[in-house]
């Protein structure tokens, strides 16, 4: 490839980076609903993208659509709609959590039925250091922990969770 192609690639680069930056930006002070919205939203500020762009930026970010304080969708970053997320999940794992007790290098949790599964993803969005991961049934929840030692003291988190 010629120099004038690297300069090509170089620009293109840069203009992504300018774009992600701007969409970051957008979604973090504005309501943004819809991917026209965000395109629109780039386009008042000089830049020209097409639709297709936009989708694959988003993906891209890891842009997700959350819930606003008026009821509708809106774009928001990984994180902040992942604490959202968490908040829910720890909400449902306080609903659902009906005991806790360590099994050796396992913590046992046992919920109402049909929620394990939403308590095991609130018990890994935690991403509490000594949990190694979780394995969710009908109705309980094996959190696989990294030693034996520690299962008291996170039974001990969970509980403080619940209450």
């Amino acid at each position: 490839m010629g120099r004038r192609g690297s300069h090509a690639i170089a620009g293109g680069l840069l203009m992504k980076s300018v774009r992600h930056a701007m969409m970051m930006q957008l979604v973090d002070t504005m309501v943004i609903e819809t991917q026209e919205g965000l395109a629109e939203e780039l386009k008042r500020r000089g830049l020209t993208v097409t639709q297709a762009t936009v989708s694959r930026d988003i993906k891209e970010l890891r842009l997700v659509k959350e819930l606003s304080d008026k009821g509708r969708y809106r774009y928001a970053t990984a994180e902040r709609g992942d604490w959202n997320q968490q908040n829910r999940f720890i909400r449902i794992f306080v609903e659902s959590v009906i005991s806790i007790l360590p099994a050796g290098n396992l913590v046992v949790i046992k919920t109402l039925a049909a929620t394990a599964s939403a308590a095991a993803e609130a018990i890994d969005s935690l991403r509490w250091p000594e949990i190694v991961g979780t394995l969710a049934g009908e109705n309980t929840v094996f959190v696989a922990l990294r030693a034996a030692d520690s299962a008291e003291a996170v039974c001990e988190r969970f509980r403080g969770l619940a209450k």
